[in-house]
């Protein structure tokens, strides 16, 4: 496989020299067959996202002009103009032969190049931070890639050996140890060096870009009441306590193992911590998106550059329809900024 970049080591990009400046930021068009042009057409064309930054959208000129020119779509101004926005234009791609919903090789290998730009970008110190828009394990093996998303694919583009998922709301914010894996196997994927590894990089990202001095982190058990002294299994005992000891000799403020079916509502109700660290994809993305489904971010932790993203997929089935809803852009296009001056 040949990529368009190559990083012998990650360098984080320059920052700009006034912290007044609003902050350049790329938000790539993500899957052309998906609701990925249209949120991300939606979200620049709110003024607030507007005051808030400079968009520079990564895509294909041609398909977005053939969006705006359907009514459908409902951008909310009339007076909306392509032209009015920073377009990097990176494919020839027709869009009347685009298939809304049934990603492509072409649109496949548009889709990773808006992405690999968007990286290429951010190193050099062009823009501030990247926002992606959707895209599909589908469409990535259409391309010709073998990741499992952006994020391993932004991890490998970044030389970066660890980073982590975070998923993000205004009232919840979880860190996961494993992500895409089955849950037979979590158990087994799980070690002392993995857990630990996830507190730091928490502790040194709520620092660095959410402006904490202290971060409280807590950590999720594996097992029903945190493993009831090893009656329902000593992962606990074994892995999680003991990373937890680790990190706290680093002065790292980390809870002990606790229940998740009393953690969230202490994170959420009580706002007793600032992140949730949980073990596995679905213990931290259920009470997520049962809190922030519309308006979720995906972030990753640990590169060397700001990364936010929609918290959903592609959209097939309601791709090109007007209808797909750019909350979760916004989002992520707000909490990129809110990264980019928390670092300043």
């Amino acid at each position: 496989m040949r990529l368009g970049i190559n990083f012998a080591s990650p360098k984080p990009p320059t920052p700009s020299p006034c912290i007044f400046m609003k902050p350049a930021i790329a938000i790539t068009m993500g899957d052309p067959t998906g609701v990925g042009p249209e949120v991300v057409l939606k979200a620049v064309s709110d003024k607030k996202i507007r005051r808030l930054c400079n968009p520079v959208i990564l895509g294909d000129e041609a398909a977005l002009k053939y969006l705006i020119s359907r009514p459908k779509l409902r951008l909310g101004s009339p007076k909306f103009q392509i032209s009015n926005y920073r377009i990097i234009n990176l494919s020839a791609l027709n869009p009347k032969k685009i298939k809304p919903g049934k990603p492509d090789k072409s649109c496949a290998k548009a889709m990773m190049a808006y992405i690999e730009k968007a990286v290429c970008m951010a190193m050099s110190g062009d823009v501030n931070a990247i926002v992606t828009g959707p895209i599909s394990k589908e469409a990535i093996n259409k391309a010709g890639y073998n990741f499992h998303g952006h994020t391993e694919f932004l991890a490998h583009l970044t030389n970066t050996k660890d980073y982590r998922m975070m998923l993000a709301g205004t009232s919840l914010k979880v860190i996961l140890v494993t992500i895409h894996e089955s849950i037979k196997n979590v158990p087994k994927l799980l070690t002392k060096e993995k857990v630990f590894k996830t507190i730091e990089i928490a502790d040194e990202s709520f620092k660095r870009y959410f402006g904490l001095k202290k971060p409280r982190i807590a950590v999720a058990a594996l097992n029903p009441h945190a493993g009831e002294g090893g009656l329902f299994g000593d992962e606990e005992k074994r892995i999680i306590i003991p990373a937890i000891q680790k990190a706290r000799q680093l002065g790292i403020n980390a809870s002990d193992p606790l229940p998740p079916d009393t953690l969230f509502y202490r994170a959420v109700k009580n706002k007793e911590f600032d992140c949730v660290v949980c073990m596995y994809h679905d213990q931290g993305l259920i009470p997520l998106k049962l809190l922030h489904f519309e308006d979720g971010v995906n972030v990753t932790l640990g590169l060397p550059i700001i990364r936010t993203s929609v918290d959903h997929g592609t959209g097939y089935d309601i791709a090109w329809k007007g209808i797909a809803n750019p909350e979760s852009m916004k989002a992520a296009i707000k909490m990129a900024v809110e990264m980019v001056r928390r670092k300043r």
